[in-house]
């Protein structure tokens, strides 16, 4: 019997998987780059003075794209041939890590630095330009799917503000920002949680106009996923942090057809899944990976996995661990 709250498990999240120019000969690479991003994350004409050294890093849930992007110098262009060729009708959030770039659009120029954050219309011409080379993170969200969680106005210029430490930082765009890097790196990925990307990016894109209730489950689940493996993690903590009634939070919640006790779960499992998948969590014993994943109860735990995936908890590390041996 499925624990109380708990909703029925989604299919567990795929690897990230890698996609490099590196060691492709050089007359190849745009083409190839070109190809791989319509096809991954969003359709693009590709320009480079010299030979293009570029990764990136995917990660495809349901309906968002999550990608680390690496580079050399080149320039990029989503012209009115492209996006017909390549419609995506979407959101686009970038997350500048390393090398200065520019953003122009059909009325303007903007400089984009690092710790900045760029949100803007996949289906509105635009050029970045990367002088210099870059490493950002992007999200990709479609606006049939964020219509769900507000009105997203169309964004006729690009949205920019700051998730680095200082200044005026965007407590959204900074908790996007962390979600993604923990979903696409290499080593020990972080599943992600893809409504709550859905919601930062809304409240993002929308700003002021941002649907309060958007505005709040944003809050609250980026609260939990800070604070996902402390055993005390509860209503009344998420509550007070985001200056919410339990109340008022219940009723966010119930709003998108879950709980905060549910919510809690369903993260912790998924957290738990991953680690037993990875080889260093298939050396762990499935207590202490319940621990580590804020569980108080491995007899709990055990009857809350198998409910939500379908599988013994024990079968998945025991899988893992011959994978990772070759059998």
């Amino acid at each position: 019997m499925r624990p109380p709250g708990l909703a029925p498990a989604l299919a567990p999240a795929l690897a990230p998987t890698v996609f490099s120019t590196v060691g492709v000969p050089a007359g190849r690479r745009v083409q190839l780059w070109e190809t791989h991003n319509a096809t991954a994350l969003i359709g693009l004409d590709v320009h480079a003075t010299g030979p293009l050294e570029a990764t990136e890093v995917n990660i495809a849930l349901p309906e968002v794209q999550l990608a680390r992007v690496a580079g050399s110098a080149h320039a990029v262009r989503r012209t009115s041939n492209v996006i017909a060729r390549s419609p995506a009708d979407a959101i686009a959030v970038y997350l500048t890590l390393r090398g200065d770039a520019s953003f122009s659009w059909a009325d303007g120029t903007r400089a984009v630095r690092p710790g900045n954050v760029l949100v803007c219309e996949t289906d509105q011409p635009f050029t970045r330009g990367f002088a210099r080379g870059l490493e950002e993170l992007v999200v990709k969200a479609p606006r049939d799917t964020l219509a769900a969680r507000g009105a997203v106005p169309r964004l006729r210029r690009p949205v920019v503000a700051s998730f680095g430490p200082g200044g005026a930082t965007d407590r959204y765009a900074r908790a996007l920002a962390r979600m993604t890097a923990r979903a696409t790196r290499l080593a020990g990925p972080s599943p992600a949680d893809e409504g709550t990307i859905l919601d930062l990016v809304a409240v993002l894109a929308a700003g002021r106009a941002a649907a309060a209730a958007t505005a709040h489950r944003a809050a609250a689940r980026c609260y939990i996923e800070e604070h996902l493996t402390d055993p005390a993690l509860g209503a009344a903590q998420v509550a007070a942090a985001i200056g919410l009634s339990e109340r008022q939070l219940s009723r966010v919640f119930a709003a998108g057809d879950s709980s905060v006790p549910g919510h809690i779960l369903a993260r912790r499992l998924r957290l738990a899944y991953s680690i037993l998948r990875r080889a260093a969590g298939a050396a762990c014993p499935v207590a202490d990976v319940a621990a580590r994943c804020g569980f108080t109860s491995a007899t709990y735990f055990s009857h809350a996995f198998r409910a939500h995936f379908g599988q013994r908890a024990g079968d998945v590390r025991r899988e893992a661990s011959a994978a990772a041996q070759g059998f």
